[in-house]
């Protein structure tokens, strides 16, 4: 593969995850860690990723965050106005972080009173001057890499508190290996979040559909609505219909 199919396939995958390892990439492009470091380089050279230790972030998805480049926004703007309509005055509300997730928090109605955890300063912060909701940071170790709060005071702090509805993104999700992320700690605080919640709603966009990390946040049977920016009838989401999900 030549250098410059290499630089398009690992910003694709940086734009898409948010966050990618050079050990996955050495291996799906079949070249060296010294080749992907060399790439990832000169790719955060020209401004079109961040190299972080181990990897790399999605500009849009590093603090400061970039919001005139957050990748597929137009579909994420699609998914945040279908989770707003999930919500209902009065609840108590959990979110993850992320991209997806600021765009629902930027467009919350201003006439609904709410009660909002969340583990995710930036989505707290988008709330902060929202008239009528109540905004709970969960704080503990912040990851540098996703801008959440991570640890075990966050899952003790979640194990005290049952919400009536979480919403999270994710990293990857298949019918066969459930909702997968690539990051140990994040993954945990996520278990802990699904476990403290009655209803679990998963945002993705399309391009992430049959994607897999490398751990498991949940089995697909634990999600009680599936969101993207498809329309639920595609032909795209046939093998989650089959599971019974509710698809939004």
């Amino acid at each position: 593969m030549l250098k410059k199919e290499r630089h398009s396939h690992i910003i694709r995958q940086v734009n898409l995850h948010n966050k990618v390892l050079s050990s996955d990439l050495a291996i799906e492009l079949n070249v060296s860690e010294d080749t992907i470091r060399r790439d990832l380089n000169e790719l955060d050279a020209s401004g079109q990723i961040v190299k972080v230790h181990g990897g790399a972030l999605s500009k849009s998805y590093h603090y400061p965050f970039q919001y005139n480049e957050i990748y597929a926004a137009d579909s994420k703007k699609i998914i945040a106005a279908k989770a707003i309509k999930l919500l209902k005055e009065g609840m108590v509300v959990l979110t993850g972080g992320g991209t997806t997730i600021i765009e629902m928090a930027t467009a919350f109605p201003k006439d609904i009173a709410l009660t909002v955890f969340t583990i995710s300063p930036p989505v707290a912060l988008k709330l902060a001057d929202h008239p009528l909701i109540k905004v709970v940071l969960i704080g503990g170790e912040l990851s540098k890499d996703s801008q959440v709060c991570t640890g075990s005071q966050v899952v003790s702090y979640l194990n005290e508190i049952k919400f009536d509805i979480c919403f999270l993104g994710t990293n990857g999700i298949s019918v066969e290996d459930g909702v997968t992320d690539s990051d140990l700690e994040v993954v945990q605080v996520k278990k802990a979040m699904i476990k403290a919640s009655k209803r679990l709603i998963i945002m993705c966009i399309a391009e992430k559909l049959n994607s897999v990390q490398r751990m498991q946040v949940c089995s697909v049977q634990r999600i009680d609505e599936l969101i993207t920016d498809l329309d639920p009838a595609n032909v795209s989401l046939e093998s989650y219909r089959k599971q019974n999900l509710h698809l939004y």
